[in-house]
């Protein structure tokens, strides 16, 4: 019988209102991240003026080292073997002694 007695007209009203609602607060929050972005790209774009580097006055050997480096850096690989080791600590302080026996 509760289903009879609900005014149907007011919950879809609500359920409209509210939907309108959570879509009208994300459009909002859009603009905002929106207008944050251009307020601080505009700031990082003044900040970041680089001057542009020549290409006339690298010598020949300027480039060697440079390729040289750029070589060992993006090439470097770690040389490891399948063997684990463990080492154990043979200090055994009271604090370590009393969670052991704790564990036990």
């Amino acid at each position: 019988m509760m289903i009879l007695a609900t005014n149907w007209g007011n919950a879809g009203l609500m359920a409209l209102v509210s939907i309108c609602l959570v879509f009208t607060v994300l459009v909002l929050l859009i603009l905002v991240l929106k207008l944050f972005g251009v307020i601080f790209a505009e700031k990082k774009k003044a900040a970041v003026a680089a001057p542009v580097a020549s290409s006339e006055g690298i010598t020949d050997e300027e480039v060697a080292a440079i390729a040289m480096a750029v070589n060992l850096f993006f090439n470097c690989h770690d040389e490891e073997s399948d063997v684990l080791t463990f080492r154990q600590n043979h200090d055994v302080s009271a604090w370590q002694v009393r969670n052991i026996h704790k564990q036990l």
